[in-house]
């Protein structure tokens, strides 16, 4: 089989972060990866923008596990609540997406939360209050308490 390498834009699950350069087989980059926009094919030239993603992913990311663990204290210490569409049961029109949680974590004072980075377990289809993790750094996971109410 032959690989391919390939310059990461996004973070994927088990492969890497943005930045990296990886090599992966053929059909996975072709059929997967460069068409979702989660990887572009290396060249010499790509080197360049290897520097320009981790220059904006450092912005973005947390800084080490300190800080991690100060973001993981004041994301648990938020009081997160989520008003949308819910029918006279308490069943929502639809479901509470990840964005819906990063936006409700923004408004209830907290940092900006990577929205690929909050994993949402059971699908919040109804009102109450639910629990959602966010992955900060590979070894710290805040849990958030959201309270979602009817609008």
């Amino acid at each position: 089989m032959a690989t391919t390498k390939l310059i990461l834009t996004h973070e994927v699950g088990g492969l890497g972060e943005p930045g990296d350069v990886v090599e992966v087989k053929g059909g996975y980059a072709r059929n997967y990866l460069v068409p979702r926009g989660y990887a572009i094919a290396w060249t010499r030239g790509g080197e360049k923008q290897i520097e320009l993603i981790r220059k904006a992913r450092k912005v973005r990311t947390v800084r080490d596990l300190a800080h991690a663990t100060e973001l993981k204290g004041e994301l648990e210490g938020l009081k997160v609540r989520l008003a949308t569409r819910a029918g006279e049961s308490g069943r929502l029109f639809g479901g509470v997406t990840v964005a819906d949680v990063a936006d409700a974590v923004k408004r209830a004072g907290g940092p900006d939360v990577d929205k690929r980075r909050i994993e949402i377990g059971n699908p919040i289809k109804t009102v109450g209050a639910h629990t959602v993790a966010v992955r900060l750094h590979p070894e710290v996971q805040a849990k958030v308490e959201i309270t979602v109410v009817a609008a």
